[in-house]
């Protein structure tokens, strides 16, 4: 049965299905081969380089990867880029952030993802804070990302958990103060609210 999965097919099927990043049971479900015979295919065509591994069981092709912030949110569910990462992808901050930096409301995580030359950092909040993200999207793709506001109280939440300043370098134009302090006041955090209040006013 393997042998009737060309690459040719293998990866016109999968890119027809626009599954950008794919695991073996996505294989298994396209081409109807067992379990053993997805992982011999998925092997083969990695050490050929047809494919890359992004992750243990996660698997794209190189010459049609997604958005870095796609990657993230498939790398660690639940979760949406956000804190530098997204302030950065908004404009609030004059930065580019090699890091792609998420929230979640699992364990914090850190993945190298080498075949990438990148990192995808995930930081926990809690749920009740788990909001003020939205769809966007980069070459057709869509992504879970928070919007200006909750990434910039993300960010001085967790600068202040890190005994350090409040970011100081962004435009303040980008935010809106009211919309910031509704995100804050979810964390329960008195100085964070403070905060927020003191540097968009």
């Amino acid at each position: 049965m393997v042998k009737l999965v060309n690459q040719t097919i293998f990866a016109a099927k999968i890119k027809e299905k626009k599954l950008y990043l794919f695991s073996s049971k996505d294989i298994r479900a396209l081409f109807g081969v067992s379990i053993t015979a997805t992982a011999g295919l998925l092997h083969r065509y990695k050490k050929r380089g047809f494919i890359m591994q992004v992750k243990r069981g996660l698997y794209a092709f190189p010459d049609n990867l997604p958005p870095d912030a796609y990657i993230a949110n498939r790398l660690y569910k639940p979760s949406y880029v956000s804190l530098e990462s997204a302030l950065s992808f908004h404009g609030v901050i004059p930065e580019t952030v090699y890091e792609i930096t998420s929230v979640t409301t699992k364990s914090t995580r850190r993945f190298e993802v080498k075949p990438l030359g990148k990192v995808f950092s995930y930081r926990k909040i809690k749920k009740a804070a788990y909001t003020g993200h939205e769809i966007q999207k980069q070459k057709g793709v869509g992504f879970y990302i928070a919007d200006p506001e909750k990434a910039f109280v993300d960010v001085n939440y967790f600068r202040i958990l890190n005994k350090q300043k409040p970011i100081s370098r962004f435009h303040k134009e980008k935010l809106n103060a009211e919309k910031a302090l509704r995100y804050a006041k979810l964390f329960n955090n008195e100085k964070l609210t403070s905060i927020i209040k003191t540097t968009l006013k």
